[in-house]
């Protein structure tokens, strides 16, 4: 069965191919160039850079797969959450290729997708408990099998990816913030400053402003001098959080398997840390950085999944209303 996955949530453009669980493409636009000037995701913006980019993608997707149009069995589309100017996009043409193809078609989370880009993994198993960690979302879920997912923790206020950018821009760095702090602490001592640590460790929500707040009075009395210090222990902090976090839910749930996904998790010092604390725990399942990026591949997995599992696509938003 060949699925394609169609990813516009954000400011990603991504078209991923897949037969049965084999990547045949995965393409990706960003648009890291034209938010950098705001020091974040413009979503008027966002829309517009979709719509004039996603023709394109989906002619290049096609090519390196080395599939014709009409080999496509299945049509996945991320219809939430996200921006909304963002996700009409993707979806509008997601409903137009369906319709022109009469092939049926899938409305999937954004988050669920995350983290079923690592059941291309088939030695997954289940239960599983899942983490993403990305721009827009912290969110853990307790997953009974590839197409049951309960979240049991979300952020209360900041995600995880948006205190690195707001971080970031506090320390006159790019955007996004992430990959400039973690190439930053890279240089810095990560005991030098001690910021404090979310206090909610007993429940699996998630809370970043404080700690945002913390760099930003840190910063306003100590000055940006020691920017690299100030990256190291902030990561460092972060990733202490995180790993507390982890370790309650292990402690709330038996499960054989801990699946990560989202743009953070590209992150190679969280990455490392978050296999010392499970290595004796949990198997755990990282997806290759590509793919814990937002992009098509995440969505057709889900969707793979939806269709073979017998979940009916939703064909009843592809209809067109006959003019009088």
């Amino acid at each position: 069965m060949i699925v394609i996955g169609i990813e516009t949530s954000c400011d990603e453009t991504g078209i991923g191919i897949i037969s049965d669980k084999k990547i045949l493409s995965n393409v990706v636009a960003s648009q890291e160039d034209i938010h950098s000037v705001y020091g974040g995701v413009v979503p008027e913006l966002a829309s517009r850079a979709h719509l004039s980019r996603i023709d394109n993608i989906f002619k290049i997707a096609i090519e390196k797969s080395g599939i014709k149009i009409e080999d496509i069995d299945l049509i996945g589309v991320t219809n939430h959450p996200g921006l909304k100017g963002s996700l009409l996009v993707g979806v509008s043409f997601a409903c137009g290729l369906a319709y022109k193809l009469k092939k049926p078609i899938y409305f999937v989370n954004h988050l669920y997708s995350h983290i079923a880009v690592n059941f291309l993994n088939e030695n997954i198993e289940f239960p599983a408990l899942g983490l993403v960690i990305s721009g827009g979302h912290t969110s853990f879920f307790y997953i009974e099998n590839y197409i049951n997912f309960k979240e049991i923790g979300k952020t209360l206020d900041d995600a995880c990816g948006e205190t690195f950018d707001k971080v970031g821009r506090i320390l006159g760095l790019s955007f996004p913030g992430g990959p400039y702090i973690e190439k930053e602490a890279e240089k810095g001592d990560e005991k030098k400053i001690r910021f404090p640590v979310p206090s909610n460790l007993k429940d699996l929500n998630f809370s970043f402003s404080g700690l945002k707040t913390a760099v930003l009075y840190y910063v306003k009395k100590y000055g940006k001098e020691n920017i690299s210090d100030i990256c190291a222990s902030f990561q460092k902090t972060i990733v202490d959080y995180l790993c507390m976090k982890i370790k309650t839910s292990l402690k709330k749930y038996n499960v054989k398997s801990f699946l990560l996904g989202g743009g953070v998790i590209s992150n190679q010092y969280i990455q490392r840390r978050i296999r010392e604390i499970l290595k004796d725990e949990v198997k755990v399942y990282i997806p290759e950085k590509n793919l814990c990026l937002d992009n098509g591949v995440m969505v057709a997995v889900m969707s793979y999944y939806l269709n073979k599992y017998g979940i009916p696509a939703d064909e009843n938003r592809i209809k067109v209303i006959p003019t009088k």
